[in-house]
């Protein structure tokens, strides 16, 4: 559900409302009463926060073991 915030308050507390929405929150702005805008969080920070989870999943997955340790790895499993 978006919030409802009359002009002045957008213009003088924007900094806040920002933070706000990039918090996830959304807005509507209003002029005496009617809706003129609404404020949402960009689809696009959005979209770079899953690609960076994704980026941190794949980098956690890749582990790298040294020949010798493969070795030792088939070694004891073959026990």
């Amino acid at each position: 559900m978006l919030k409802e915030i009359g002009s002045y308050d957008a213009k003088t507390k924007l900094p806040e409302i920002l933070r706000r929405v990039e918090a996830g929150e959304s807005f509507t702005i209003t002029n005496r009463g009617k809706a003129v805008a609404d404020l949402t969080p960009s689809s696009a920070r959005s979209q770079q926060k899953t690609q960076l989870a994704i980026d941190s999943i794949l980098k956690a997955k890749k582990v790298v073991i040294s020949d010798t340790d493969l070795h030792e790895l088939k070694a004891d499993g073959r026990k």
